[in-house]
């Protein structure tokens, strides 16, 4: 195995290699890459070539190229907007193109125009002088600097909101250097001017010194960030460069390259979980990888090349190969390195003497057993293989576990069987016909789900239907995803009429769960196919609704297809097979199960009233909401009542709509279907809406009215009483100036009581046939409040009070009158005098008044709260207690 570490470099501990990716497809003119603005997605995504961007004639414009990661070209048009500045990709590999007035072009992979957004009308004048696309927590997002040297970030370019940073002092046109760091979820600036280094945010310019970097060192004209933004490196005029955290606290070191040139492009080197961090460095004829430790790797450059970062390396793209430069795994180590003794490695020479039928097999067997290590050799040599990117290597370490684990007798095979499984899918999509050079890592990080979408995404349908199939997910998340995908585009292509993508969908799709058939009708509705829209799914069965437009199936011309389980339930023959009318627009939604998927459409196609059955149908209130807003806005007044009248639960939920938002709809409502109940209803409630007497007045008599006519003497009765109370409460309010107007009958006696207004309570009282016991309660507190006990208790001598005395106790304890309290205990009943007397604390009497009472639960009331003082009253108690017990 002497071939794998051929290409290894040692640094430091650990070694690197460069492995070919791909030779490129693409044919490059003599110029290559050079002068050319070129974006490689991360993740093995596609590159992007905007060739000679700065050339502006009319006759002869750039060339916007889009390829595979393998260089298989993927469509190619002529610029025909602006001045290009910067080009980037987002994380859903849609291409950003930023020009020089600030707008932001957003193309798809495969080169159509989906939409534009601009970074401020300011930036048209003073023109973007750099750009960057970065990848937040937020999503894609563009940085700019203009020419009067201010930064404009946009963090998420889906929910686009500009944040213009602060000014940077002493910055002339554009910085020496800068990058967009995402720490904390908050996005920052660093950037070099001169000798300075500074920090931007939302509200401040902030100047920095990275440790350990003496002005000495000279200015930074060069930057970059880590993949994971976790480290940052900076290179000097005077070819040094620093690396430390992306905080500014830490420094890792300083190296110095012997290279005072700025370099082309700078970036990190480094996999997840690595105690060798490296930086890559490129200039015109070198590549230069700097590690932490302080030694370097060096590769020379013949051809302009294009770094890329990634999770796990670096991506090195020239114009006739691309190569991967990456930290070799520590357990790829472990098993390749010379003379090396790791389990793994042990395993790997043990298969290969047993494929060669050498006793040296068992001896390197035995050596493992012996120190009980041969199920990490398994291991090593199953995770070794996800890290090398040749398939021989891989079924060689793969057979090498496969070896090992037959001598195991607890050994799981989940994970071999795993890793043989997800290796297969990663070398099918590294093909160049597809062109995902995915790392093994990249995969972990990236999951399968989003494999499968970047394939659904580059039209590679059947491959991805392969992959789903062979990784056994589930249909709703695999294949019928795919299936939908597939469907939507395929009503989108022009060439083929509207009968042959019909049949196509229902012969491909056909009853696969999840897909809806809705959706695929309302993209061939958005694309201006309103007939093929109803076609769609014409080729469903209308007994069973199941897809079978295959051999068994009438296909006879204007015929609707039915499947052969359904003509065996003897449904009536046509002339030639069937006799069936063509399906319907509403038919066809009908196969949809889903009213939520069913109702937008037909809202789509103006099937309005239909729509509207089917929201009631589904139980769904929102989605009945959405009906009736839409119904409100496109019929006439008439015409929308009308059509609810006929629905009930949706003129129901629209008049619980009505009185939160509308309440003027609401009484039209109410008058078209002559409600007289609701309709005083509706008065009532509005009267206290008029800030009028006069206003609230007649609004009560009309509910006075319809409460009348709706046959409500109770309710008419109790409205005229408030408009007999709103009267009085005016007259006292003009002669006395009480502020009665809209209070209730109980508040306002209260208020009258409050006064001194006694004979207008009294009116009141009689007037409204009150209770007594609320008139003596409202007058015992009144009277409590304003400490008029003489009052008082000439009113409790007046009549036997209907509320009892213990009333009276209460409310003198309640303003702390005990003397006055005591007056009226005598007046309580037998059963309430204990708690009169414990109410004003007299715990003496309360005794006295439980044991002549001889009641055991009132003594152990009053025994609870005496304390250890009162000894001679709780022995009382108790012999009373034992007495009344023996009785």
């Amino acid at each position: 195995m002497s071939f794998i570490t051929a290409n290894w470099n040692p640094l430091g501990d650990a070694f690197y290699r460069k492995t070919e990716l791909y030779d490129m497809c693409w044919n490059l003119r003599d110029s290559g890459l050079r002068d050319s603005l070129v974006a490689a997605a991360h993740y093995g995504g596609p590159i992007a070539l905007l060739r000679e961007p700065q050339r502006r004639s009319p006759s002869s414009r750039p060339q916007l190229e889009i390829y595979l990661a393998s260089g298989i070209s993927i469509t190619s048009f002529p610029w025909k907007s602006g001045p290009v500045v910067h080009i980037g990709w987002t994380v859903t590999d849609e291409l950003l193109c930023v020009q020089e007035d600030g707008s932001v072009l957003i193309y798809n992979l495969f080169g159509s125009f989906k939409r534009h957004f601009s970074m401020g009308q300011e930036v048209v004048q003073s023109q973007v002088l750099e750009a960057k696309v970065f990848h937040s927590p937020y999503g894609t997002g563009v940085a700019i600097v203009t020419g009067s040297s201010r930064f404009t970030l946009a963090t998420n370019i889906d929910d686009l909101k500009l944040r213009r940073l602060p000014e940077v002092p002493g910055l002339h046109g554009k910085p020496s250097s800068w990058l967009v760091l995402t720490q904390d979820r908050q996005t920052k600036v660093i950037l070099s001017n001169g000798p300075e280094m500074f920090v931007l945010d939302n509200t401040s310019c902030t100047p920095v010194c990275p440790p350990g970097l003496s002005p000495q060192y000279g200015s930074v004209v060069h930057m970059c960030v880590s993949f994971s933004y976790k480290y940052l490196s900076l290179f000097t005029d005077t070819g040094h460069l620093w690396t430390g955290s992306s905080n500014l606290q830490d420094k890792l070191s300083i190296v110095d390259t012997k290279k005072k040139t700025t370099p082309n492009q700078m970036v990190w080197c480094c996999r997840p979980q690595s105690q060798q961090l490296s930086v890559v460095l490129m200039w015109d004829r070198l590549l230069l990888v700097a590690g932490i430790c302080g030694d370097t790797i060096q590769f020379p450059v013949d051809d302009p090349c294009v770094l890329v970062g990634e999770l796990d390396g670096v991506r090195i793209i020239n114009s006739t190969n691309q190569d991967l430069l990456q930290e070799v795994p520590l357990v790829c180590q472990d098993i390749f390195k010379i003379a090396s003794m790791a389990p793994g490695a042990l395993l790997l020479e043990a298969h290969r003497e047993y494929e060669k039928s050498s006793q040296k097999a068992d001896e390197y067997l035995r050596e493992i057993k012996e120190q009980s290590m041969l199920g990490e050799a398994v291991r090593q040599c199953v995770e070794a293989a996800a890290h090398e990117y040749d398939a021989n290597t891989q079924k060689s370490l793969l057979r090498a576990a496969s070896f090992g684990k037959c001598f195991l007798v607890d050994f799981s095979p989940d994970q071999f069987v795993t890793m043989c499984r997800e290796l297969r899918v990663l070398n099918t999509v590294r093909d160049g016909a597809v062109g995902l050079p995915l790392t093994h890592t990249q995969f972990k990080q990236l999951t399968l789900q989003v494999l499968i979408d970047r394939l659904v995404y580059r039209q590679f349908y059947p491959l991805a239907i392969e992959i789903c199939r062979y990784l056994k997910i589930p249909d709703y998340q695999g294949v019928s995803r795919v299936l939908k995908h597939w469907a939507s585009c395929k009503v989108q292509q022009k060439d083929l009429s509207d009968e042959a993508i019909a049949r196509a969908v229902c012969v491909k799709v056909g009853d696969a769960p999840g897909v809806s058939y809705s959706d695929i009708a309302a993209k061939a509705y958005e694309c201006g196919r309103t007939e093929l829209a109803i076609k769609v799914v014409p080729y469903l069965c209308l007994t069973c609704a199941c897809a079978c437009a295959c051999a068994c199936v009438c296909v006879c011309v204007s015929v609707t297809p039915v499947c052969l389980t359904c003509v065996s339930l003897s449904l009536s023959l046509c002339a030639r097979h069937l006799s069936l009318s063509p399906v319907s627009l509403s038919q066809l939604l009908d196969f949809e199960a889903r009213s939520g998927e069913q109702v937008p459409l037909l809202l789509k196609m103006k099937r309005s009233q239909l729509a509207l059955s089917k929201a009631v149908e589904s139980g769904d209130t929102d989605l009945v909401y959405t009906v009736v807003t839409y119904l409100k806005n496109e019929l006439n007044r008439g015409d929308f009542f009308m059509m609810l009248r006929n629905q009930p639960v949706a003129q129901s939920l629209y008049r619980q709509f009505c009185k939160l938002q509308e309440q003027e709809t609401l009484k039209d409502l109410y008058n078209q279907d002559d409600d007289h109940q609701e309709l005083a209803n509706y008065y009532i409630t509005a009267s206290y809406r008029e800030k009028r007497l006069e206003t609230r007045l007649s609004v009560l008599q009309k509910a006075v009215d319809e409460f009348n006519k709706a046959k409500n003497e109770f309710a008419a009765k109790a409205t005229e009483e408030e408009m007999r109370l709103l009267r009085f409460q005016r007259k006292l309010d003009d002669e006395k100036g009480a502020g009665l107007l809209g209070l209730s009958l109980q508040e306002t006696m209260e208020v009258l009581l409050s006064l001194g207004l006694h004979k207008h309570t009294e009116q009141l009282y009689r007037d409204f046939r009150l209770p007594d016991k609320r008139y003596w309660w409202l007058k015992l507190k009144s009277m409590a409040e304003k400490h008029e006990w003489e009052e008082l208790e000439k009113f409790s001598k007046s009549k036997k009070s209907p509320i009892g005395y213990l009333a009276f106790v209460d409310v003198c304890m309640k303003s702390n009158n005990k003397s006055e309290a005591r007056k009226y205990v005598s007046k309580v009943t037998p059963e309430q005098k204990v708690r009169a007397h414990m109410v004003i604390g007299d715990l003496e009497g309360a005794a006295d008044a439980a044991i002549e009472r001889r009641n055991d639960s009132e003594m152990g009331a009053v025994l609870s709260r005496c304390s250890t003082a009162d000894c001679l009253l709780i022995d009382r108690l108790n012999r009373a207690r034992v007495s009344a017990s023996k009785k």
